[in-house]
């Protein structure tokens, strides 16, 4: 169930892709068990590079064919859920978002599926840490954000207003 629809979902949404690496990571930093969906992720992946992926990159999985096209912005709600209050501060300045992808091509989609990079777009060299950075901690990267195709439209005007 999605409870705020404002800003989250959507077709830019439809998948949210998270680490289990990284999730360890916060399971030894919390000392305490993080597992699978821990951060709302309908997508754990192993083995690969969620935060290093390129913005417009294009991954298989099982029939479905998913686009990475933005990242999260962790709320409130996300470290109220967690009872660790400083867990927004944390997670931005461990800056390993997990990424957001659009559906490309649908398809049947099962636990155990592996996850091919089927295609990275040329032109731009802009990551989801990257991205996560220039919306959060780093305002410089911002107008990198513009020249890559695959950002949703709304972050997309959002960068623009940003950037002047």
């Amino acid at each position: 169930m999605i409870v705020d629809m404002q800003n989250h979902g959507g077709l830019d949404q439809a998948v949210y892709a998270y680490a289990a690496e990284d999730a360890a990571w916060w399971s030894a930093e919390l000392d305490r068990p993080v597992g699978p969906g821990a951060f709302g992720e309908n997508l754990t992946t192993v083995g690969l590079d969620v935060n290093g992926a390129l913005i417009g990159e294009r991954w298989a999985i099982g029939g479905a064919v998913v686009e990475v096209c933005s990242v999260r912005i962790p709320c409130r709600t996300f470290a109220g859920f967690w009872d660790v209050p400083d867990l927004v501060k944390r997670f931005t300045q461990r800056a390993v978002p997990g990424a957001y992808l659009r559906v490309v091509e649908e398809g049947e989609v099962g636990a155990g599926d592996a996850i091919e990079v089927v295609s990275r777009p040329e032109g731009h060299d802009v990551t989801v840490g990257e991205m996560f950075r220039a919306l959060t901690t780093e305002p410089e990267l911002l107008p990198r954000l513009l020249a890559v195709p695959a950002i949703p439209e709304p972050t997309r005007e959002k960068v623009a207003r940003r950037v002047g």
